[in-house]
């Protein structure tokens, strides 16, 4: 059985301790992508001053919510990334399209982030 099907094969605890490790070297993968060390430079600004900024838990949650999901779809779009390179190096339209996609992803993400922080100062100035 090859490598990734045996994890399939696995259950209860040690199931998860395996997903765990998995996951971590997800996140080493992660981390040498650029874009997200620059994003997770950004939340450490980020999370602070939704902690400061939130006047209720929801509005804390709201853009605490909106920094992960930047992170989350930063990792998307690297996977993606990844596997569209595995392919080749070619130039192919479809492969430019599905690139074009996952950026366009984090982007839609960093503007709902914006939306977030934004809504909630406004909220503060208008008292």
């Amino acid at each position: 059985m090859e490598d990734h099907q045996v994890q399939k094969t696995r259950s209860g605890l040690d199931r998860i301790v395996r997903a765990f490790g998995i996951s971590m070297k997800g996140l080493r993968a992660a981390w040498l992508e650029k874009a997200f060390r620059q994003e997770v430079a950004l939340s450490v600004v980020m999370v602070p001053a939704a902690l400061l900024l939130g006047r209720s838990w929801v509005e804390t949650m709201m853009m605490l919510t909106s920094v992960g999901l930047v992170l989350i779809c930063e990792i998307a779009n690297s996977a993606l990334e990844a596997v569209v390179d595995r392919i080749g190096p070619e130039f192919h339209e479809l492969s430019g399209r599905a690139k074009d996609m996952g950026s366009a992803i984090v982007f839609v993400s960093l503007v709902l982030c914006m939306l977030a922080y934004g809504g909630v100062i406004v909220g503060h100035l208008r008292g």
